[in-house]
């Protein structure tokens, strides 16, 4: 036989029988949920029951209610008319928006927190398909986290000798994400090339108001020439602020320092543990 349509899951089917032990009272229970008492029909000694309120019974839910009660011997059966032996499954990619209420999402428990192994469903559009992805893994594939990332300082005051570009030797880590940072340079860590933002301040005094202060980034020895800061002859005594913050394009291996020097009369000057600082952090997604 030709079929309009979807062909039935079934050939057959058949209504569900319910029969009842009877006893001496008007409330029973249903083996299945129904909607209302038409969605059953009720025989009592072998006579169709009326449904309805103020008639011979009502149901809701499991729920059966008698007008009055049963007597002990009476046969009791119920045929289920919205209930038929068969299993239908919608065809596969038949159900779509039309078909899904608005509370299959709205009528949900609402979260204020999530798991790390929470699932969270995503469209596949290589696949065309549906997929359940792990809050821990979905959070890896967005965002994150400016890393890698360090913060150190001196631990003392260093000299600068006249004349000589000398290496910032920052020997105490504030913080260091990928232990990247280590005898007084950042080298980039394998798979971790990309831009990076670098922040240095060289802080001191000047002894006399002869001297030009320098600093600045070397990458891979080679000096960053957006980095470099100078400061001329400062007032005798007058603090040596040396500030730079520079966008630097780097591969993995490749080593970030930042030197110093100063030129004018033939003696040291110092740099101080104190308002010294170098850091760094790589942008994401840039």
């Amino acid at each position: 036989m030709a079929y309009i349509g979807n062909i039935p899951a079934e050939s057959y089917a058949s209504f569900l029988t319910e029969t009842f032990s009877v006893s001496a009272t008007a409330n029973y229970t249903l083996s299945h949920a129904v909607t209302n008492e038409n969605d059953i029909r009720l025989v009592i000694n072998g006579v169709v029951q009326q449904p309805g309120s103020g008639k011979a019974y009502t149901a809701s839910g499991t729920t059966l209610t008698l007008t009055s009660a049963t007597v002990s011997g009476d046969v009791m059966y119920a045929v289920y008319l919205g209930r038929a032996l068969q299993t239908v499954n919608p065809p596969n990619a038949s159900v779509g928006n039309s078909q899904t209420a608005p509370t299959i999402i709205t009528g949900q428990t609402a979260e204020t927190s999530i798991a790390t192994d929470d699932t969270i469903l995503i469209h596949d559009t290589s696949a065309s398909a549906l997929r359940k992805m792990t809050r821990a893994n979905f959070v890896s594939g967005i965002g994150g986290a400016n890393t890698p990332a360090f913060l150190v300082r001196l631990s003392s005051n260093q000299t600068l000798s006249h004349d000589t570009l000398t290496r910032i030797t920052w020997d105490t880590e504030v913080f260091d994400t990928d232990n990247a940072f280590a005898s007084n340079v950042f080298t980039v860590p394998s798979g971790e090339g990309g831009k990076y933002v670098f922040n240095f301040c060289v802080f001191g005094d000047d002894s006399d108001n002869e001297d030009t202060y320098t600093a600045q980034l070397e990458l891979d020895g080679t000096t960053v020439p957006d980095s470099i800061v100078g400061l001329a002859s400062p007032r005798t005594g007058q603090n040596m602020i040396l500030r730079s913050v520079t966008i630097v394009e780097c591969t993995a291996g490749q080593v970030v320092e930042v030197t110093a020097k100063h030129q004018g009369t033939n003696q040291s000057e110092v740099v101080r543990s104190s308002g010294s600082f170098f850091s760094g952090y790589k942008l994401i997604g840039i």
